[in-house]
C-alpha cells in the first residue's frame, strides 16, 4: 500500500532539497541549470518545449470516496482510478528522488485567511518553482513558510513521461488530482500553468462547499470602495481590463466571494504578452521585470523581447507577483462588488460593444461562457467559430455548474448587483469584415458602467437577443452601440446573429430540465 505523505516527506528531506529559495537564489539556480535566460529587462525567459498549453484531455480527477459522488463526471472531469493514481504517484516520487537536485515551496491559495488552503509544491525545475513562488501566496518569512502543513502538495516531474499503456494515461502528459489525499501529480508537461489551474480546480471543489463563491474573474476596486469583477475566457481582455490605473486591482484570474466580500486566490498575475505593447497595456509592461518569468516569448541575440512574433506560441506568458502592478491592494481583499462584467470577442460581429443585463440573463449568459475562435488559429477553421466554456471556466469546475450559476444569481441579488455583457471583439461585420472594437472605447464604456452611469442612461432593447442597449455612452461614438447600425447590410447582420443565437440555443441543452427556466426567463428560445 502506498503511504503518500511517508513518500511526500522523503523527498523533502532529501540533502539535495532546495526549500523556500528566494526569487533571486531561483533565478541564479535556473541560469546555472540552463533552464532560461535573463532578458533586457531583468525577466527570466522560459521556453515549455511542444506544450505551450494545458493539457485538458490528460487531466484527471481520481474517483474514490470523496469524490465519487461529488464531482460533474465527464469530459471536462475525467476520472482515474485510485490504483492508477497510486502506481504512478509511486513511480514519480521515485523518479524524482534520483534527482541532484528539487525545488520546494511552501505557500498558500487564498487570501482571506479564514478560508486560505495551505500549499506545498515539489518542482524538478528551478524555474518552476520561481513560477509557483510567484503565482501562489507568500509567507511573509521562511520560518513561517516551513512552519505550514500543507493540505495540498504539487509533485511536477515534467521529465517524467508516462506510458500510457502500462500507466493507465492517455499519453506520455498527465495532471491527476486526488481530492481525498490532497495531491496534485503532474508529468510530461513543462508548461507551468498546470500548476496554478490545478489548484484553481481544487479551490473550486472546496470553497462552494463552505458557501463560498469561486470565480475564473478579475477583480479592481475604485477608490470609493466599488468593487468590478470581469469574467471572460482568454483573449477577451480580462487582465487588461482590470489592469486600471484609476483602481485598485485585486486581481486577474481566480478569486472568492464570501461574506465580507472578495478575495484573490493566488498571489501573483498571469498576463497573455502576445503583442504586448507600452502604449495599450502600461502596467502589464512595465511588470516585465526581474523576478518575471516569461514563458515561450521569442528573444533576440540581446534579450529583447519581441512580444508580436508568435512563432512558438500565440500562448506567451508573464507570470509576475501582484505587488509589481503598482497600484495593486494588497492584501488582495475588498468588499462586495458594486458591477460584474462579462466579457466576449466577438468574432461574428454580431454583440453590442455593451448591454445591461437583468438577473435571468445574467445566469444564463454565465452558463454559456461565450467567446468566439477566430479564423486561421487552428488547422481547418476558416470562419469565426462560437466557444462556450461554463461558468467562463468550464476545464476548472469539479462541480455540476448550476451549483456556481445558482450562487452567483443569490449573490447579485443579496448585493443588488449591476452586471453587464461587454463584446471586446468585432463590430460591423465578421473578423475579416468588420473591425475589432477600439479598446480606448470599451475602457470608456466599462468605467461608466463600473462607475453607475450607464444606470441612469436610456436603454433599447436589441432585436435578435432581447439586450438592453444604451442609447449614447459620454465619449463613444452612438452609432457603433448598436451593432445592427454597424453593418452595410442589416439583412446580413440579422443572418449572422440568427446563427450566433442558434449557437446558444443549441449549446444550452447540455444543462438539461433543471436549466430550462432561465432560458426562457433570461435567454434565447427556439
Amino acid at each position: 500500500m502506498v503511504n503518500h505523505s511517508e513518500l511526500i516527506q522523503n523527498l523533502v528531506s532529501k540533502d539535495a532539497a532546495h526549500i523556500q529559495l528566494s526569487t533571486s537564489q531561483l533565478v541564479e539556480k535556473s541560469l546555472e541549470r540552463g533552464e532560461g535566460k535573463l532578458t533586457n529587462t531583468g525577466a527570466l525567459r522560459a521556453e515549455t518545449g511542444k506544450y505551450t498549453g494545458r493539457s485538458p484531455k490528460d487531466r484527471f480527477i481520481v474517483e474514490d470516496d470523496t469524490s465519487r459522488d461529488k464531482v460533474d463526471w465527464g469530459e471536462v472531469n475525467q476520472p482515474i482510478s485510485e490504483e492508477v493514481f497510486n502506481n504512478l504517484f509511486a513511480k514519480v516520487v521515485d523518479y524524482l528522488d534520483n534527482k541532484e537536485e528539487l525545488f520546494i515551496f511552501n505557500g498558500h491559495a487564498g487570501a482571506d485567511e479564514a478560508t486560505s488552503l495551505d500549499l506545498r509544491v515539489i518542482n524538478e525545475y528551478s524555474w518552476h518553482n520561481m513560477f509557483a513562488r510567484t503565482m501562489f501566496i507568500r509567507p511573509e518569512t521562511k520560518e513561517e513558510a516551513l512552519n505550514i502543513n500543507p493540505e495540498f502538495t504539487i509533485v511536477s516531474a515534467p521529465t517524467f513521461k508516462a506510458d500510457p499503456e502500462v500507466d493507465g494515461t492517455k499519453s506520455e502528459t498527465f495532471i491527476i488530482v486526488s481530492l481525498e489525499k490532497g495531491i496534485v501529480l503532474i508529468g510530461g508537461t513543462e508548461y507551468a500553468g498546470e500548476m496554478k489551474k490545478s489548484i484553481f480546480s481544487v479551490m473550486n471543489y472546496l470553497l462552494p462547499e463552505q458557501g463560498i463563491m469561486s470565480m475564473h474573474c478579475s477583480a479592481n476596486v475604485g477608490e470609493n470602495k466599488d468593487v468590478a469583477l470581469f469574467f471572460g475566457l482568454s483573449g477577451t481582455g480580462k487582465t487588461t481590463l482590470s489592469a486600471d490605473a484609476q483602481r485598485e486591482l485585486i486581481g486577474d484570474d481566480e478569486h472568492g466571494w464570501n461574506e465580507n466580500g472578495v478575495f484573490n486566490i493566488e498571489g501573483g498575475c498571469y498576463a497573455k504578452t502576445i503583442n504586448l505593447s507600452a502604449e495599450k497595456e502600461p502596467e502589464i509592461y512595465q511588470a516585465i521585470r526581474f523576478g518575471t518569468v516569461l514563458e515561450n516569448v521569442v528573444v533576440d541575440k540581446d534579450g529583447t523581447p519581441d512580444y508580436d512574433d508568435n512563432a512558438l506560441t500565440e500562448n506567451t506568458r508573464a507570470a509576475y507577483p501582484l505587488d509589481y502592478i503598482d497600484n495593486a491592494r494588497i492584501p488582495s481583499v475588498a468588499g462586495h462588488p458594486n458591477t460584474i462584467i462579462f466579457l466576449t470577442a466577438d468574432a461574428f460581429g454580431v454583440l453590442p460593444p455593451i448591454s445591461k443585463l437583468t438577473k435571468s440573463q445574467a445566469m444564463y449568459h454565465f452558463l454559456s461562457g461565450f467567446t468566439s475562435k477566430l479564423a486561421g488559429t487552428e488547422r481547418g477553421v476558416t470562419s469565426p467559430q462560437p466557444v462556450f466554456s461554463t461558468c467562463f471556466g468550464s476545464p476548472f469546475l469539479p462541480l455540476h455548474a448550476t451549483t456556481y450559476a445558482n450562487m452567483l444569481g443569490d449573490l447579485i441579488d443579496k448585493h443588488n448587483v449591476d452586471v453587464y455583457l461587454v463584446n471586446t471583439g468585432w463590430s460591423g461585420g465578421e473578423y475579416g469584415v468588420g473591425k475589432r472594437m477600439d479598446l480606448k472605447y470599451t475602457r470608456s464604456m466599462v468605467r461608466r458602467a463600473i462607475s453607475g452611469e450607464l444606470v441612469l442612461n436610456d436603454f433599447e432593447e436589441d432585436s435578435v437577443f432581447g439586450l438592453s442597449i444604451p442609447v449614447s455612452v459620454p465619449g463613444v461614438p452612438n452609432e457603433i452601440l448598436n451593432p445592427r447600425n454597424t453593418w452595410v447590410s442589416e439583412e446580413a447582420y440579422d443572418e449572422k446573429a440568427k446563427q450566433l443565437k442558434e449557437s446558444f440555443i443549441e449549446n444550452f441543452k447540455k444543462f438539461g430540465k433543471d436549466s430550462e427556466h432561465i432560458a426562457q426567463n433570461g435567454g434565447f428560445t427556439v
